[in-house]
């Protein structure tokens, strides 16, 4: 993609190519080229976990670079052979971990939809979020989000923001409402057309 060369001081510290300097890289084979033209203007936040609910371990990471073992626990094998990515994966310390090449199409939307076209791979960026679709997230996750965000929104023209939930209704569920999209979008201070509706006030835990 064409960077403008009066945002290359801007966008230089951050990024070599597409991949940000702040994210540890562990490349997955998972990927292709972009379609010729595509504006990269759509970011698309996901959750997940493996085994579902189960933080901290090896196994996201093994499965976007295809290195899980399928029979280490019985989820696997409803999964198994699966090959998936995300450019990029957010732990619950915060930890940022790259796949793909932010220039390059990482395998994660699917079937999709958003602001009036299909096939979101081709112009998004997908961003994973170590948790469970319906639980709640951490203030390093949304913390180090914010920075993700505001580092892709330098070198890309990003103008979007979806959840998972949002671009597959009826297919997929995450981040889920444990997800504040109030509290991300108030972070951010992004145009509100930028985000999807906001839903109702979350509901009292007390």
């Amino acid at each position: 993609m064409a960077i403008h060369s009066d945002a290359l001081t801007h966008v230089a510290p951050l990024w070599d190519g597409g991949w940000l300097r702040m994210a540890r890289h562990s490349p997955s084979p998972n990927w292709g080229p972009r379609p010729i033209g595509a504006c990269i203007d759509l970011l698309v936040v996901h959750s997940i976990s493996l085994p579902p609910g189960v933080y901290g371990g090896p196994q996201v990471e093994q499965l976007f670079t295809n290195q899980l073992d399928w029979d280490a626990h019985p989820y696997f094998d409803s999964i198994r052979g699966m090959e998936v990515s995300a450019h990029f994966f957010l732990r619950r310390d915060g930890e940022l971990v790259q796949f793909v090449d932010a220039d390059a199409r990482a395998w994660h939307a699917g079937a999709s939809e958003w602001r009036g076209r299909c096939n979101c791979n081709d112009d998004s960026i997908g961003i994973e979020l170590e948790g469970l679709e319906g639980g709640d997230f951490e203030e390093a996750q949304y913390q180090r989000l914010g920075e993700l965000c505001r580092a892709l929104q330098a070198r890309y023209p990003v103008q979007h923001i979806a959840g998972h939930e949002h671009i597959a209704p009826g297919r997929k569920r995450d981040p889920g409402p444990g997800f504040d999209w109030v509290r991300f979008q108030g972070d951010l201070g992004w145009n509100p057309a930028s985000f999807p509706p906001v839903p109702g006030p979350r509901p009292s835990t007390t």
